[in-house]
């Protein structure tokens, strides 16, 4: 019988697969190609057990794990859920620009204990004041007392807190039995072979998909895992994808930017040593998917043996615990869509328009496209909110009963075809299923309406990246103002290159002749700024309403071309 709680997992794969390796972290911090650290099932797990028996928590106390990525990381992670405690992941105080949220984060789910490393000993607790008891995991010799709590399946294992790219953070309730149930669909929709796998992530452990790729599936699954750090990703990119071609049948996820990026940032001579036709698959997920992005890594990687059918194209959300739909193992399929029409609620077909990648169908789980305001499920062809019901889905908001019906306590009225008529969770994504696979129109809260035409941002968003080189691509916001009972469009683009003023005003009439002409949309004003002014959420997204705050607050200056 499979294990069915995290902890459990842990135990079995630590007798079943004692002396094989578990977790490997390449460490770029002090060499350049890497040092590697590596534990073995059974010594992750006596690791575990020892950071468990030093934490003074009682069953359901929070543990916030304040750790730097890292195999420290794991350990304080999982030692929470062995003490019993429900775990919080989150990051180290040092993190540049999360410390509100972090604040926050804190305030809301008031911790018994913090795990962190006795390194980052120091500035968490400067960070925190002395308020909480606080645990280096790598520095405990305590021996857990058994029994350990049993946990359970339904009992809550952690609490994912969203990135708050439309509200501000709240911890998502999920179970050992949500958790375990979304491997397992993504087992299904992947096809990942639990035989020969390893996963590969540079992702932050913090991060939904982080933490189920990086972490839990290995858990759950009995994979090896292989960590590095975001910098050391971010510093030289070619090392996730050396990573990648280490070992065959290695899988990854990654959202869109990194792809780009990728293909930006890695040179000819490094492209060449790269073994990426041992890759199985990368999932390319957590924001919107740019279809020339695709192109374009596909093409810089191809002679390094990557095929396009490696990309998974996915949908996902926290709320969901992380793996909603992907794609079958084909290459991704991109429609262009008629773009009125799309404003207009309809998917049809076009010579020219929006372009969209699929993201596939789910896997052991129910997705239905609503009428937001009636409930009702819409037939294919219609754009309609995402809903999503399964075994996957959260148990609502940590301390939210409102938000927490709201959220994941819809139901459909009206006649839906047999499909179950709640709870169902509403994602605030818009959708449309077409030729029987899912595709993302963008977010209900972030879609701009001006004379009565519905706007879709990253399409206008996608159309000002291209018009100069030196705007920065997966660098720009488009959000509505309002203003004499009217909503206008606002477009905050970063720049990469030194402009003089008339510049500046040229471009930003440019921008303006552009949208107007691709979208029929008059802006109301365009920003440009430089690089790092438009802000994004912890998991990199574009922060369309922190965008316009700043806007509103005149952050930016004097606003150009009015």
């Amino acid at each position: 019988m499979s294990p069915t709680t995290l902890p459990a997992c842990l135990r079995h794969w630590a007798t079943v697969k004692a002396d094989e390796p578990a977790l490997t972290f390449a460490d770029y911090s002090t060499e350049r190609d890497g040092r590697r650290q590596t534990l073995t099932w059974q010594q992750l797990a006596e690791r575990v057990d020892a950071a468990a028996g030093a934490l003074p928590v009682s069953p359901g106390d929070r543990v916030a794990v304040l750790c730097p990525q890292g195999v420290d990381y794991v350990v304080g992670f999982l030692a929470a859920l062995t003490a019993g405690a429900i775990a919080v992941p989150l990051f180290d105080p040092g993190l540049p620009g999360h410390a509100g949220r972090l604040t926050a984060v804190l305030a809301d789910c008031a911790p018994a204990a913090v795990v962190t490393t006795s390194a980052a000993r120091p500035a968490v607790e400067e960070f925190l004041g002395g308020s909480v008891e606080i645990v280096a995991v790598d520095r405990t010799d305590a021996t857990l007392t058994w029994p350990a709590p049993e946990a359970k399946p339904d009992d809550v294992a952690y609490l994912q807190y969203t990135s708050g790219s439309t509200r501000s953070p709240a911890g998502v309730v999920l179970t050992h039995a949500n958790v375990i149930a979304n491997v397992r669909q993504a087992v299904r929709g992947l096809g990942l072979d639990p035989r020969e796998a390893t996963t590969v992530s540079w992702l932050p452990l913090f991060h939904d998909m982080g933490l189920v790729l990086g972490l839990i599936t290995p858990l759950v699954l009995g994979l090896r895992s292989v960590l590095m750090d975001p910098l050391a990703f971010i510093e030289r990119p070619v090392r996730w994808l050396e990573l990648l071609g280490d070992r065959p049948g290695a899988w990854s996820a990654a959202p869109n930017f990194a792809f780009h990026y990728c293909a930006s940032r890695v040179r000819d001579a490094d492209r060449a040593r790269l073994r990426l036709g041992r890759v199985a698959g990368i999932i390319n997920g957590a924001e919107p998917i740019n279809p020339d992005v695709l192109d374009r890594f596909h093409t810089a990687f191809a002679a390094a043996g990557y095929q396009p059918e490696k990309t998974r194209p996915s949908y996902g959300l926290a709320e969901a615990t992380v793996f909603v739909t992907t794609v079958p193992d084909a290459a991704p399929q991109v429609t262009t869509f008629d773009r009125d029409a799309l404003g207009d609620g309809l998917a049809r077909e076009a010579g020219d328009g929006v372009r969209l990648v699929a993201c596939g169908a789910p896997a052991g789980q129910h997705v239905a496209l609503v009428d937001p305001e009636t409930a009702v499920a819409l037939p294919d062809g219609s754009v309609g909110e995402i809903w999503v019901h399964g075994p996957n889905v959260g148990d609502g908001y940590w301390q939210k009963p409102l938000d927490s019906t709201e959220t994941f306590g819809a139901r459909l009225t009206g006649d839906h075809g047999g499909l179950p008529d709640g709870p169902w969770l509403r994602t605030g994504d818009l959708g449309v299923r077409y030729d029987g696979q899912l595709y993302i129109a963008g977010r209900i809260k972030d879609l701009v309406i001006v004379d009565g035409r519905n706007h879709y941002p990253q399409d206008v968003e996608a159309t000002v990246a291209g018009v100069d080189q030196g705007i920065r691509p997966g660098s720009v916001a488009l959000f509505a103002i309002f203003g004499d009972d009217t909503e206008g469009a606002v477009v905050v683009a970063e720049h990469r290159g030194q402009l003089t003023e008339q510049s500046e005003r040229d471009l930003a009439a440019t921008i303006r002749r552009l949208v107007a002409d691709a979208h029929g949309l008059a802006l109301r004003d365009v920003v440009l700024v430089p690089q790092g002014h438009v802000p994004r959420t912890s998991s990199g997204k574009i922060a369309r309403s922190a965008c316009r705050d700043r806007y509103l607050a005149h952050e930016y200056g004097k606003a150009l071309a009015r």
